[in-house]
């Protein structure tokens, strides 16, 4: 029982949670800008598509275009909000 009560305080969990809560919200805005740009322009009647670099412009901003934004905010998101922390118990290093 001590040992859960080890792990509320422990200032690890309350960063593991921040950084779990922000890989949910970066997955949210994914799913968003998908759903939105291959629903959005792909709901059209097939003849009516633009193409950007041949490919239909729905397919283009929700999956190539989507993949470049998406890798730029996890970059810009993992060294702006993440921090390293140790994985060492530090109960057991001080005994």
């Amino acid at each position: 029982m001590e040992k859960n009560n080890l792990n509320n305080s422990d200032y690890r969990f309350k960063i593991a949670n921040r950084e779990a809560l922000i890989g949910v919200c970066l997955v949210l805005f994914n799913f968003i800008w998908w759903f939105t740009f291959a629903y959005g322009l792909g709901s059209k009647n097939p003849t009516e598509y633009s193409y950007i670099f041949g490919l239909p412009a729905w397919f283009f901003y929700s999956c190539v275009l989507g993949v470049v934004v998406m890798s730029i905010l996890v970059y810009i998101v993992v060294k702006k909000f993440f921090v390293d922390v140790p994985f060492e118990n530090e109960e057991l290093k001080d005994k």
